[in-house]
């Protein structure tokens, strides 16, 4: 298994290298949980920046897509990359209240969940957990 570094920055800090967002979200005071349909596990819902989108818009576009949200408060939250065995990308962490769920088979996902606590079977679980981390200490 190849070793993750994690590290996080101001929100103007590699804005010119961010491809990805994620979007930790909650519902009605509960973790929303993704579940892809070719997967087992559960993420965040996230995804990548679009060419010539700005991240902003692919955070809520991903997360209207991935969890059937229909109305939310979003904010951005900080920066962050993830170097995997030398490989660095970069995205931007968002938290997202969701007020209101839809349908979420719309496009690529199969499932969406709230919960109280983490589900057991994570796709990312360093990653979801080091961000979650980084959320609470931000909210202090």
């Amino acid at each position: 298994m190849s070793k993750i570094i994690i590290n996080y920055y101001n929100l103007n800090e590699y804005e010119d290298k961010l491809r990805f967002v994620v979007i930790p979200s909650k519902h009605n005071g509960k973790w929303v949980f993704v579940r892809h349909k070719d997967r087992t596990s559960w993420e965040f819902p996230g995804g990548h920046i679009e060419e010539d989108e700005l991240a902003d818009d692919a955070a809520s576009r991903e997360l209207k897509e991935e969890s059937g949200a229909k109305t939310f408060k979003i904010k951005p939250m900080c920066n962050y990359s993830v170097n995997r065995s030398g490989k660095v990308n970069y995205g931007r962490v968002y938290f997202a209240n969701i007020e209101e769920l839809g349908d979420c088979q719309v496009f690529e996902m199969d499932e969406v969940i709230t919960v109280d606590k983490l589900p057991e079977n994570l796709t990312y679980p360093i990653i979801i957990k080091s961000i979650i981390n980084k959320i609470s200490s931000m909210e202090k």
